[in-house]
């Protein structure tokens, strides 16, 4: 009788370990395809802000700084167009499909994008005007610009 509950236990041991490894590799597995998710959206965010920081610059703008931190906020795009200061917003999205990117600027959005715009002001200790844009892009599924849309001082 020993040796038969011996031989249950070490079947059922194999098979739990069986159905543990398995659930690890479906874990990673949805890892990885979130990691490549969000990789993906990273790329398109990065390809975004490269095509506004050239449109901005052929408009005229002084990029300053790119990804700029806050304590509690990352400012795409810092740029200065005559004498004032430009916090721009970058929304960038791969088709319309789910939604345009300015869909993407809402209520909460611009309510953290103001106090990141403040919190940047004052550490920076800028007295002069200060705006914020957006800039809103649409790419095909090749990251080549569909359509490209500037918000002038979105925030008032």
């Amino acid at each position: 009788m020993t040796k038969e509950f011996n031989l249950q236990t070490e079947k059922m041991g194999d098979e739990a370990s069986i159905s543990s490894s398995r659930f690890v590799s479906l874990r990673s597995a949805r890892v990885a395809v979130k990691a490549n998710a969000l990789s993906s959206h990273l790329d398109t965010a990065r390809v975004g802000e490269k095509i506004a920081k050239k449109y901005l610059e052929n408009k005229g703008y002084k990029i300053i700084e790119q990804n700029a931190k806050t304590k509690f906020f990352e400012i795409d795009i810092v740029a200065f167009l005559k004498k004032c200061l430009v916090i721009v917003e970058v929304r960038t999205k791969k088709g319309e499909n789910f939604g345009s990117p300015e869909e993407s600027l809402n209520k909460k959005k611009l309510k953290k994008l103001l106090f990141g715009a403040q919190l940047y002001v004052a550490r920076k200790k800028w007295k002069g005007d200060y705006r914020i844009d957006a800039v809103c892009l649409v790419l095909k599924t090749d990251n080549t610009l569909k359509r490209i849309e500037h918000y002038e001082n979105i925030i008032i």
